[in-house]
């Protein structure tokens, strides 16, 4: 028997909606060190997942022990950290997840390069700044890296001898010196709920 030719084509989507329950998108977390970004965004994925959704919390911690692993601190390894990243989140996205992504990304030009990744294929980009003053990043510094960068073990810190440029104009801007991480995932998810683009059934 001979096999029929037959067109495959990749599914929209939309279409991949319509499985999902939902269609994708990323969500940016940035912010300091100790800001609370890994925090706000592993409790807003648990809970998404809680409610049904199908969500990721990527966290630059973790994907720095694998994915970016050879990446260096300095302003052009973190470029390049925040391409991967950009373009792991793009792909997940497109796939129907809801990414958290949570990482530093220090550079204003990065993020606007990874929004424009995700504008030019229409996915769902919302930047969400974790608005903690430095000073309460380092009294928090559960790792002691402030300290080491204080004393010089550790170059290349940011907020300490590298720079953090503030988000532009955020969609969403969080200050947890005023909300912890389950009022901050409510927060965000709330947010999204009054702009007609977080999912629905």
């Amino acid at each position: 028997m001979e096999r029929e030719d037959f067109a495959v084509a990749r599914l929209s989507k939309e279409e991949r909606a319509q499985y999902c329950r939902h269609q994708g998108m990323t969500l940016w977390l940035t912010g300091l060190s100790a800001a609370g970004k890994s925090a706000v965004g592993f409790t807003l994925e648990k809970l998404l997942l809680q409610q049904g959704y199908m969500a990721y919390a990527l966290d630059g911690d973790i994907l720095r022990q694998g994915l970016n692993q050879d990446l260096n601190f300095d302003p052009v390894a973190r470029a390049e950290n925040i391409r991967r990243v950009g373009e792991v989140a793009k792909l997940m996205n497109d796939s129907g997840v809801i990414t958290i992504a949570c990482l530093i990304a220090p550079y204003q030009k990065d993020r606007a390069w990874v929004r424009q990744r995700h504008q030019v294929e229409n996915l769902s980009f919302i930047e969400v700044f974790i608005d903690t003053p430095l000073a309460v990043c380092e009294a928090r510094d559960p790792k002691g890296l402030y300290k080491k960068a204080r004393q010089g073990e550790i170059t290349n810190f940011t907020g300490i001898d590298a720079s953090y440029e503030n988000p532009l104009q955020p969609e969403i801007t969080i200050d947890t010196t005023v909300m912890d991480p389950v009022a901050a995932a409510g927060f965000i998810m709330n947010d999204l709920q009054q702009r007609g683009i977080f999912p629905n059934d």
